[in-house]
């Protein structure tokens, strides 16, 4: 059973698609009509890519792997926001840090340098300086902060990006792509799908459609990590069970053992007797 139902998407409004006139015809394969000028994305096709891309992001947060959510248009920065806190995924919904990808080792430094802030708020450094510069730091923390506070735990490159219009994050689109990382994004008319690995075609500019399908994607990496979860409990049972047996002490099989010792130590001893036997025999005559 699909994740979410042609009626849901219809009701979200998610088959308007652009003007005629802004159209990508990459988008072909997904547009059902044209109706007053505006393209009309078919929906069926919309469920089939939406269930295809849930179930790939959830493969991803159950290998324990973060994606991370991209969306910078106004009316989808909250609804991403909320999302990807729901599910502890990290975000960007301001401006799209130049290199954040291909240059990442640089924005993890700023990243440092945003936490050395902190730090310096507590341990008494900010009553040794002076006003001005405790006033230079504070408003260079606060921006850093709004631009970076929600990568502060990505601590390695995402295994995958979650886009919501990739016209306007075309360039983390390109980062990604020169880096090889996989591509989730809501594709409207006026895109080209084939530049994301998983396209979900549907309206990226109405609120709704954007909150319905933002929502089923988090809930599919829910359901990751709560498989996870699972997994490792599984797993750490297994490892008990296994230190249970090892630490064991089969009383049968060392009974065997010792058994087979003795017999294997008479045999010795009767093999060497009629040696030593013969031996002196040999000396007599």
């Amino acid at each position: 059973m699909s994740r979410v139902s042609y009626n849901d998407l219809l009701e979200a409004g998610a088959h308007f698609g652009h003007l005629k006139s802004k159209w990508n015809p990459k988008m072909a394969p997904y547009i059902f009509m044209e109706a007053r000028g505006i393209h009309i994305i078919d929906l069926n096709k919309t469920v089939a890519k939406l269930e295809e891309a849930a179930n790939a992001i959830k493969q991803v947060a159950r290998s324990g792997k973060k994606v991370l959510f991209v969306a910078t248009k106004k009316q989808a920065k909250d609804i991403v926001a909320d999302a990807a806190n729901r599910v502890g995924m990290p975000y960007i919904v301001e401006r799209w840090p130049g290199g954040m990808l291909t240059n990442f080792a640089t924005v993890r430094k700023s990243v440092k340098k945003m936490a050395g802030f902190d730090k310096m708020a507590t341990d008494g450094t900010f009553a040794i300086i002076s006003k001005k510069e405790r006033l230079q730091i504070t408003r260079q923390k606060a921006k850093m902060e709004k631009f970076l506070g929600s990568i502060v735990d990505l601590g390695k490159l995402p295994a995958a990006l979650f886009i919501v219009d990739i016209n306007k994050e075309h360039i983390a689109v390109a980062e990604a792509k020169k880096l090889n990382i996989p591509t989730f994004a809501i594709t409207d008319t006026n895109t080209d799908p084939t530049q994301v690995d998983f396209a979900v075609p549907a309206n990226d500019d109405a609120t709704k459609s954007i909150a319905l399908i933002v929502d089923t994607m988090a809930k599919a990496i829910e359901e990751g990590l709560a498989e996870r979860k699972l997994d490792k409990e599984a797993e750490k049972d297994r490892e008990e069970e296994g230190t249970t047996a090892d630490g064991g002490i089969n009383v049968e099989y060392v009974g065997k053992d010792e058994a087979g010792a003795d017999e294997d130590t008479d045999s010795v001893q009767t093999a060497k007797k009629p040696g030593r036997k013969r031996t002196t025999t040999a000396k007599k005559n």
